[in-house]
C-alpha cells in the first residue's frame, strides 16, 4: 500500500509538474528538476531538446516564471484552435477570452528562454481573432509537435 501511495504521489507530482509547464515544456524548472543545492543554479540551465533546440530555464527571475506560468495556463485554458502553418503552428484566441498585450507579455517572456522561436501576433477578423504563431529554423515543427504534445 505504502509503494501505491508513493507511486501516486510522485504521478500527482507529474501531472502538477506538466501542467504548471510553460507553453515551452523543456523551460520547466522546479526542485524536482534541479536540486536546491545543485551548482547548475549559478550557471544558465539550458535543456536541449531532441532536435537541436536549446532552453535557457534561468532566463527568468522567480518572479517572471510564476507571472509567465499564470499567464500560459490562461492561454492554454481558453485557446480555441491550434493550426498547422507551412512553418510551425498558429494558436488562436478569442478577444474575448485573451487580449493582444496578454499574448505580447508571454511572447517577451518566452522569447527570453526559447530565442529559436520566432513569433507572429496577429489580430484577424476585423478584431473578432487573435492568433499566435510559432516558428523558427529547420526541424521547429518537429520540435512544436513533440514538446505541445501536438498530432
Amino acid at each position: 500500500m505504502k509503494n501505491s501511495l508513493k507511486q501516486s504521489a510522485g504521478t500527482k507530482k507529474t501531472v502538477v509538474a506538466a501542467s504548471a509547464l510553460l507553453l515551452c515544456p523543456c523551460c520547466i524548472t522546479s526542485a524536482d528538476v534541479m536540486p536546491v543545492n545543485s551548482s547548475a543554479q549559478k550557471e544558465p540551465k539550458v535543456a536541449e531538446s531532441a532536435v537541436g533546440f536549446h532552453c535557457n530555464t534561468k532566463a527568468l527571475s522567480p518572479a517572471e516564471r510564476t507571472k509567465h506560468e499564470v499567464l500560459t495556463k490562461k492561454l492554454l485554458a481558453v485557446r480555441k484552435a491550434t493550426v498547422e502553418t507551412e512553418k510551425g503552428y498558429e494558436l488562436q484566441f478569442s478577444p474575448a477570452d485573451v487580449t493582444v498585450t496578454e499574448v505580447a507579455e508571454w511572447v517577451v517572456a518566452e522569447s527570453k528562454c526559447c530565442s529559436f522561436f520566432d513569433f507572429h501576433i496577429d489580430l484577424e477578423n476585423e478584431g473578432k481573432l487573435v492568433c499566435l504563431r510559432l516558428s523558427g529554423g529547420e526541424g521547429i515543427k518537429q520540435f512544436i509537435r513533440a514538446e505541445f504534445h501536438i498530432q
